[in-house]
Order: structure tokens, then C-alpha cells, then sequence
């Protein structure tokens, strides 16, 4: 559940005319913790243990892909609902990418343990996330908020979520697993790139912002 409107507004509430406007804010967005978008983000995380349970457990590679089918679901779901019913909240918008990248790490972790992906895509990804993990922290070290969630980097989640199950299938043998072979690859290197790519927009991004901050306390 994202906010996609333009407008700019000030990390932590207050007004500071030094401060270049930042793109969103999630200042803008309601209080409510209650809601239907943020149900659906809590039972997409409730999920992620009982899928690691299936996968890595008693291997119940069936009903593991019926959990990722859910979760990529309710991904797609609390975002529609949260902008049709006006729910969009502070708290959805830290628990709808949470859930994201925690399903795909606790996924990609899983499919190493099984040898159903290799180590260099897991590599990439995760290397991905702990480089914004170190922008997250520069962010708010400069009284910055968290980056709102790029269009991009749904996209490439939305991918990576239908692509995992499928990976699934394809590790099998027989028919099914033929058919979704070329399917999980090419949902695979496409949600990766895009999820490299939106990475890259977020860093670039800022950067942006703490290159503006510095020149605006006087540093060179």
C-alpha cells in the first residue's frame, strides 16, 4: 500500500526551508492501524513460517506453492483495497514491504537449501537489499523518512512472487514441470532485473537527498 502522489512534505513532520521537498511523504497518509489493506499484509507475514515449514519441513512443495499464491495475492490485493475503501495508512506503508522482502528472502533462502536456485541470484538480490539497508540508515541519520516504494520495485516484487512458485513446479519432473520451466526463468530474470533496477533508482534517489541536505547546511 503505497501513496503515488507527487507531493512534496518534510521528514518528521516539521517544516524546514532548508530541506529540498522530498517526492512523497508518508506524513500525508492516515493513522489507522485497523484496517482491511493492513489485515492482508499481516496474514501475507504470518505466512512466510508456515511456507519456510512446508519447503524446508516435509518438503510439501504443493501446499508451499499454495502459500505463495496467497501471498501474491494479498499483495496485489491490500494495495487495490487501500486506494479503493481511502485505508492507505503509515502503518501499511511499512508492512506491505516488509512482507515483501522478507517472502523473498526467507523464499531464496530456502530455494539455496534445496538447491532450487543458484547462489548467484540469491547473492544479487540480497546483496541488493542490504545495500539499502545502509541508505535506510544515511537516510534517517539526515532526518529523512523511508523512500516510498517505486513503481518499479512492485513491479519486480509482483514478478519475483509468481515466479517463485513456479520455480517450484519446475523443479520437479513430468509434464507440469516442462511447462513451467520457461515460465519461472523468464519470470525470474525479469522480476530480478527490475528488481536490481528499482534498487538502483532508490539509491540514486538518496543520494539525491542527502547531496541537497549537505549543500543546504553549508557542507561542500
Amino acid at each position: 500500500m503505497t501513496a503515488t502522489d507527487g507531493r512534496a512534505g518534510e521528514p518528521g513532520g516539521g517544516a524546514d526551508e532548508r530541506r529540498p521537498a522530498t517526492p512523497v511523504s508518508r506524513d500525508d497518509l492516515g493513522d489507522r492501524v485497523v484496517t482491511l489493506p493492513n489485515a492482508l499484509s499481516v496474514l501475507r507475514l504470518l505466512g512466510v513460517p508456515l511456507f519456510l515449514w512446508l519447503l524446508l519441513g516435509p518438503q510439501a512443495d504443493g501446499w508451499a506453492v499454495v502459500v505463495l499464491v496467497v501471498a501474491g495475492f494479498t499483495d496485489w490485493a491490500d494495495g487495490k483495497l487501500a486506494r479503493a475503501l481511502g485505508q492507505a495508512s503509515k502503518v501499511g506503508a511499512l508492512l506491505d514491504p516488509a512482507a515483501d522482502r522478507l517472502y523473498i528472502i526467507a523464499t531464496l533462502a530456502a530455494f539455496v537449501l534445496r538447491d532450487v536456485v543458484p547462489m548467484w541470484v540469491v547473492g544479487a538480490l540480497v546483496g541488493r537489499e542490504l545495500v539499502l539497508g545502509v541508505v535506510l540508515l544515511l537516510l534517517r541519520r539526515a532526518g529523512w523518512p523511508p523512500l516510498q516504494v517505486h513503481y518499479l520495485g512492485k513491479a519486480a516484487t509482483f514478478l519475483l512472487l509468481y515466479a517463485f512458485p513456479l520455480l517450484l513446479l519446475a523443479d520437479g519432473s513430468g509434464v507440469l514441470a516442462t511447462l513451467a520451466r520457461p515460465f519461472a526463468y523468464a519470470l525470474t530474470v525479469w522480476g530480478g532485473a527490475l528488481y536490481l533496477l528499482a534498487g538502483l533508482l532508490y539509491v540514486v534517489q538518496a543520494a539525491g537527498l542527502l547531496r541537497g541536505a549537505r549543500f543546504a547546511g553549508g557542507q561542500p
